[in-house]
């Protein structure tokens, strides 16, 4: 069990790592734009390609591997006023929606991933089929999470998204 932890860890810091060259690649390829289309006059194309590639992975590859639970924004206003019991049924009611439509959606996703096979991106020419790959762990990631909220709502080791009452979770405070 220990090996499972330690390779868990370090699975985590690999994506951490790989989100932030994700990151870095994007934020050199916007500086590149800038200073070719501002100061030389000269656009670039493919930086304007690369940029968009990059934050649709870093988004969806961040979400599915690195975004801790814990880290995500929610509204939960009216979530957070309801008594336990409610937040459980709410729980395991939205969390059987949200996952139900990702696996619905899933297959068509699939298919249309595969087909866009055949196109490829304007500059860089990268197949389209490798640039939405990175849907498919992020929808399996999304029902994983909703697995996940719906068991704590089951089992009453939820609610899973507890908005804790202190100072520092409010900027007005």
């Amino acid at each position: 069990m220990e090996r499972l932890k330690t390779l868990a860890r370090w699975g985590g810091r690999g994506a951490e790592v790989i989100l932030a060259l994700i990151l870095g690649a994007l934020f050199v390829s916007f500086l590149i734009q800038i200073v070719f289309r501002y100061l030389l006059n000269l656009p670039l194309g493919w930086t304007v390609e690369f940029v968009s590639v990059a934050w649709l992975w870093g988004i969806l590859f961040g979400y599915a591997f690195v975004v801790r639970e814990s880290d995500v924004i929610r509204l939960d206003i009216i979530y957070a006023a309801l008594p336990r019991w409610a937040r459980r049924v709410l729980d395991v009611i939205t969390g059987t929606i949200c996952a139900g439509i990702f696996l619905w959606t899933l297959p068509q996703v699939w298919g249309y991933i595969d087909f866009m096979a055949i196109e490829k991106t304007s500059y860089m020419k990268i197949r389209f089929d490798y640039v939405f790959a990175i849907y498919v762990p992020f929808v399996l990631s999304v029902v994983i999470r909703c697995g996940i909220s719906i068991w704590r709502g089951i089992t009453g080791a939820g609610p899973a998204f507890d908005t804790p009452k202190t100072a520092d979770t409010h900027d007005y405070d």
